[in-house]
């Protein structure tokens, strides 16, 4: 016998901002969004082209080490300007769009991949 059966369970839901980093409360959220999306590009054209890290390294005139901070995430020792052009390294247009906010509020960035 389930011991709930018979009792009414009342679960609380906080929605998301669509920015994990600002709904942990952490410093730079636009920023860290915007590298981890740029990040997330770059990793999928490496493991698309099966690229060793080394070879990827040497591909966007970087050391290995920093290849594999990429690959993990560890993105505070990178601009969006470099992330960008880690991308237009691996045959990629890279395109920014500024328009109006369609919030009437701040303005944000973000990224879309097209393929």
């Amino acid at each position: 016998m389930n011991p709930l059966e018979g009792k009414s369970m009342e679960i609380e839901v906080t929605h998301g901002t669509g920015n994990v980093f600002a709904d942990l409360g952490m410093p730079d959220a636009a920023d860290r969004q915007t590298k981890t999306r740029l990040a997330f590009e770059v990793n999928k054209i490496i493991k698309a082209r099966k690229l060793k890290q080394a070879d990827a390294g040497q591909l966007l005139g970087i050391p290995q080490s920093k290849i594999s901070a990429v690959v993990n995430y560890r993105l505070d020792g990178f601009s969006v300007e470099r992330l960008m052009g880690f991308l237009t390294a691996l045959d990629q247009d890279v395109e920014i769009m500024i328009r109006p906010s369609r919030s009437h509020g701040a303005g944000h960035v973000s990224v879309h991949a097209v393929r």
